[in-house]
């Protein structure tokens, strides 16, 4: 199916808080699964923005961190978190292309998955890194449950794959050939495909390497460098 998101200016607000964020992501039914739900409140959206952006950090919308780049509304997060929890347990092995400021990547580490982040910006990797350390999560990179580069993310990280969850947070012109082949079997990849007209894209793959495609609602997201 076919959705556009959009908040009338009126209901977006700024929380005094993380738990307060994730808690009217739930009870406004942008957030329904137990275990996305814990790992957005382990993970505080405040230490992965700038800091003159904290004063917004608990806003459900897009916010700057900097490079031209934004991090993305809080229900954008839960919906692509909740897309993709089947395969970010214990034992799987995931792909965030546009890794950002860490935030995302944080979060998939606290669902059980090891996570390889990769990001176009070189400034902003070890701004994530850092990130990730204020907000202890630094635990993850040195069991090396958690590792982020520099690189076109659009190619992947074969030396890694295969992955079997990847998401992208930026939008693909066209579905990049190179991040379909390093999916898992089964795999699932959540991304962002279009340029004046953006729709996010879940692509499946099963068990025999068949490839699936469908629309899962209109977005609005920055392009992604390939």
């Amino acid at each position: 199916f076919f959705r556009t998101f959009w908040m009338p200016f009126w209901v977006v607000k700024a929380m005094r808080s993380n738990a307060q964020l994730v808690s009217y992501l739930r009870h406004s039914g942008k957030l329904s699964f137990p275990e996305v739900e814990r790992a957005m409140r382990a993970v505080d959206r405040a230490h992965y923005l700038p800091e003159s952006g904290v004063a917004n950090a608990y806003v459900d919308s897009p916010q700057s961190i900097g490079h031209s780049v934004t991090i993305s509304a809080p229900h954008m997060h839960a919906m692509c978190l909740e897309l993709l929890k089947d395969f970010l347990g214990p034992g799987t092995r995931s792909l965030d292309v546009g890794s950002g400021s860490g935030y995302l990547t944080a979060c998939m580490a606290e669902m059980g998955s090891e996570v390889y982040g990769i990001e176009y910006v070189p400034e902003l990797v070890p701004i994530s890194l850092k990130n990730l350390e204020a907000d202890g999560e630094g635990e993850f990179v040195s069991q090396r449950r958690i590792t982020i580069r520099q690189g076109d993310g659009s190619k992947g990280w074969p030396e890694h794959s295969p992955f079997n969850a990847i998401h992208v947070g930026a939008a693909a012109p066209r579905l990049p050939p190179a991040l379909v082949e390093e999916l898992a079997k089964p795999g699932r990849m959540v991304i962002p495909v279009g340029t004046s007209e953006q729709v996010l894209m879940v692509i499946d793959k099963d068990a025999n390497g068949t490839v699936t495609q469908t629309r899962h609602c209109g977005v609005r997201y920055v392009p992604l460098h390939m």
